[in-house]
């Protein structure tokens, strides 16, 4: 969102904007970056270097897929967490890049690029879709009061800032002008909006109001946190049909040792008894969560635990991550990383061949049933689309073979029933009712 931001206030200064990291033709590059943890600063850096080559470029043919000729960069511009984590020493290592801006210096930006006078004022809704039309990203909060021992959130985002519900709501409406059908709720923590404005959870208020907006066919909630969940909005998931049954809420571990070292607050007891009452309140939710790995102190024992608490909890979507040592956290301060890096990867890997069978199971049910499904795009020979229990770029995806009896003609962005017809680990197969 922070790029579709930067990229609508450069549209309303005059320039013409695309989002295109893989085949970039454009004299000037604007690099949104990634400080969270080591694989995302790494991909970041090599974009970063990878632009910065073209600096040094002649005049090169049209690539494949590309807008036109590859012209030399003129003007290299980098923005985002990492750039405001490490500006300093950034600019020494790559002096190619002509301005450094921090997380939240969007005026900056374009002031530096353009002589016009930026217009203020424009408000939240000044932003340029670079999802496909029929789905968008909101964020509704900043930063993180939790200050779990990993995290760098806090570091970069600062502290826990809603914002105000009107101006939210007043996007979502854009939002559907603009063709938007399925809105993804994201933040830091979801289960803090509101505390800081009114000192009481307001994510219950503003999800039912924003289910009445007419045109929002889906609302799809990501990353809750489930210390202090927010026990109203299960009510108004369950009252609503356009609010998915869907929740993203990070539980990081099952070892109370592992839990209180990462600084959660919560117990596995009080975790579980968390994921139950979600299930019970809204039946036929699908809990996705991310587990951490290979945190300083975690034994062989803590990861056993962790096994065998995944297998008894069956989560339908679920991803694991490697501890990294991120400079200026609780951890990388008071504790020492301990853990090997070859063994935070194998547990990495066991971890997800347990959920992949998980998967395998929970998706072998669904054969038979017949499912809304979205359709995202074309992909060969196939229509590739989602349910209500699939965020998208990170879950399942249902396929629907446009010959297998007659030619089909589905439309990107519209709703069809889809009776599945075979499932494998992580997605589902299928044909138009």
């Amino acid at each position: 969102m922070d790029t579709e931001r930067v990229m609508g206030m450069l549209a309303n200064a005059g320039f013409v904007c695309h989002h295109d990291p893989e085949h970039p033709t454009a004299p000037i590059a604007i690099i949104n970056t990634c400080g969270f943890i080591g694989d995302a600063k790494e991909e970041s850096i090599n974009t970063i270097l990878r632009f910065a080559a073209r600096k040094s470029l002649t005049p090169q043919p049209p690539l494949p897929k590309a807008r036109g000729r590859v012209y030399p960069l003129e003007r290299l511009y980098v923005m985002g967490c990492l750039s405001q984590r490490y500006r300093e020493d950034l600019a020494q290592e790559i002096p190619e890049v002509d301005g450094w801006f921090g997380k939240f210096e969007w005026d900056k930006i374009v002031e530096s690029l353009s002589p016009i006078p930026f217009p203020k004022g424009t408000g939240c809704i000044m932003r340029q879709l670079t999802t496909p039309k029929h789905y968008a990203y909101l964020k509704i909060s900043e930063g993180c009061n939790r200050m779990c021992s990993y995290c760098a959130i806090p570091l970069i985002t600062g502290r826990h800032t809603s914002r105000p519900m009107e101006e939210i709501l007043d996007e979502v409406r854009w939002l559907v002008t603009q063709g938007v059908k399925e809105v993804n709720v994201i933040a830091q923590d979801l289960s803090s909006y509101g505390l800081d404005i009114a000192q009481r959870h307001l994510l219950p208020e503003l999800i039912d109001r924003m289910a009445q907006i007419e045109g929002v066919e889906w609302i799809r909630l990501h990353y809750a946190y489930p210390t202090d969940f927010p026990w109203e909005l299960l009510p108004v998931m369950a009252k609503h049909k356009n609010i998915c049954k869907y929740l993203d809420i990070a539980l990081q571990h099952s070892s109370d040792q592992v839990l209180q070292l990462m600084r959660r607050h919560i117990t596995c007891q009080e975790q579980e008894e968390v994921i139950t009452r979600i299930r019970r309140e809204v039946p036929g939710i699908c809990i996705r969560t991310t587990l951490l790995v290979g945190h300083p102190g975690e034994t062989e024992e803590d990861f056993d635990q962790l096994k065998a608490w995944v297998q008894k909890m069956r989560f339908d979507r679920m991803g694991a991550f490697a501890y990294s040592d991120e400079d200026g956290t609780y951890a990388h301060i008071h504790y020492q990383d301990d853990v090997p890096d070859e063994i935070k990867q194998k547990r990495v890997d066991e971890l997800m061949a347990i959920q992949q069978q998980i998967s395998t199971e929970l998706m072998q049910e669904k054969i038979g049933q017949t499912m809304r499904v979205m359709i995202d795009r074309e992909d060969g020979d196939f229509y590739v689309g989602r349910t209500e229990y699939d965020s998208p770029e990170v879950d399942c995806e249902v396929l629907i073979d446009r010959y297998a009896e007659r030619p089909l003609c589905c439309k990107i962005g519209e709703f069809y029933y889809v009776k599945i017809t075979k499932a494998e680990e992580f997605d589902l197969y299928g044909e138009i009712c």
